[in-house]
């Protein structure tokens, strides 16, 4: 038997075997998110365009609930308002600010007297729960309101924007969001990690007056890779918000 040869087949074999492996099956690229807000580099982009000042709270557009039982939400753009149907997009945080004013009618932008930024403890680290103006029948003693407004504040990230969305949701619709946060608690699913649909009905008050009622749904549940990368996204621009810029601004005077 010729050795020689043989032993020059096995070197080869061995070589080949020590090339770098070229996988017969091309490496799967991770599907891109349509939300670009997840696949740049979006807080550098922020930082820079910002030159390090704080992202404060009079810088978002912000989506109001409309008057008069309207079921379309009026959207800022850059040609000023759009009249859509429904808000999609990923709830990345939310707040459930509440304010008081020591005037039943206060003008617009007013401060308010009292306010607190999650509904628990004031700015002045007094018990909500504990407060006369939380009392139902304390606004005017006509109807069940209370004196002191609640509300939800969302931050919607939206398909085609890096910055989120502002949706302020009325204590009407409060208890509606707060079942729809608690049935994906009920799963294990993150807020952040769902796509939510959001729009409106028309409702009628005891009062006869119309209003608008809000309607939550999850549509779509992100890639766990979206997911992720919501969820660090999320967490880091709530870190750019000023916190003590945006406090005194989450309640408003309408």
């Amino acid at each position: 038997m010729d050795t020689t040869k043989l032993k020059g087949r096995l070197e080869g074999k061995v070589q080949e075997l020590q090339k770098p492996a070229e996988s017969a099956v091309p490496a799967l690229a991770l599907p891109r998110s349509s939300y670009i807000a997840l696949t740049n580099n979006t807080l550098e982009i922020i930082r820079a365009n910002l030159k390090s000042q704080p992202l404060s709270f009079d810088l978002f557009d912000i989506v109001k609930s409309p008057s008069g039982g309207a079921t379309v939400f009026e959207v800022p753009g850059l040609s000023g308002n759009e009249a859509e149907k429904e808000l999609v997009g990923i709830v990345l945080d939310y707040t459930t600010p509440r304010a008081y004013w020591d005037t039943p009618d206060p003008v617009e932008g007013t401060p308010p007297t009292c306010l607190s930024q999650n509904s628990i403890i004031s700015h002045d680290g007094k018990a909500c729960a504990h407060c006369p103006y939380n009392d139902f029948g304390s606004k005017d003693g006509e109807s069940n309101a209370k004196a002191c407004k609640e509300s939800v504040l969302l931050f919607l990230l939206r398909p085609d924007n890096i910055i989120p969305l502002l949706v302020r949701v009325p204590v009407t619709s409060k208890p509606r969001f707060l079942r729809y946060a608690t049935r994906l608690l009920s799963t294990l699913t993150p807020i952040s990690s769902v796509v939510t649909k959001i729009t409106l009905e028309k409702a009628t008050s005891k009062q006869g007056k119309p209003y608008a009622l809000f309607n939550f749904e999850a549509i779509s549940a992100l890639s766990p890779e979206e997911a992720a990368q919501a969820k660090t996204f999320g967490q880091q621009f709530v870190e750019l918000v000023n916190a003590a810029e945006l406090v005194p601004d989450l309640a408003e005077a309408s």
